[in-house]
């Protein structure tokens, strides 16, 4: 679990690099999907991931208006800056949190109850969907979009092996 929320951090950095080299009118321009922009989506999975972490921790989560947040700069500061407070819980997560209950109230007024195991996996497949939207509009922009692999990123070292006289 901790490998994926590097890998996603990890990716939504080389976004940001990624869209400074597309015009501004590209990175708002209204698509199909998502929440309707590069830009907005790319705020709306930084403000997801830290909302979800933060109610699990029974922490404020008031959402940010994407307005203050409408440049590049912006949101990748933010997303640092959330980062920072929730990396610790991050780090500490262990088996013994999969299965601790979260309970929430739909606007119906049903509450409903989840296991932070299932949270914390929407999260990160919520960004993986997302960064999907945002790679399809790369494309019909023009620009190849950048590669989600986890292969190659050095987030798991391999155990040091010897020559075995192979």
């Amino acid at each position: 679990m901790k490998v994926w929320f590097k890998h996603n951090w990890q990716l939504r950095e080389q976004w940001y690099e990624w869209c400074r080299d597309v015009p501004y009118e590209e990175l708002v321009k209204e698509r199909t999907g998502g929440v309707g922009s590069i830009m907005r989506t790319l705020f709306h999975i930084v403000d997801v991931e830290w909302s979800w972490i933060q109610m699990m921790q029974g922490k404020s989560h008031d959402e940010e208006n994407f307005d203050e947040f409408n440049t590049v700069d912006k949101i990748q500061e933010l997303d640092r800056r959330y980062r920072l407070d929730i990396k610790e819980f991050i780090e500490n997560w262990n088996d013994s949190m999969e299965e601790t209950p979260f309970y929430f109230d739909e606007p119906t007024g049903q509450v409903n109850v989840d296991a932070w195991g299932e949270i914390m996996r929407h999260t990160i497949a919520h960004q993986i969907h997302h960064i999907g939207q945002i790679s399809l509009w790369a494309r019909e922009i023009g620009k190849p979009p950048l590669s989600p692999n986890v292969i190659g990123r050095g987030l798991i070292q391999p155990q040091t092996v010897h020559n075995q006289g192979i």
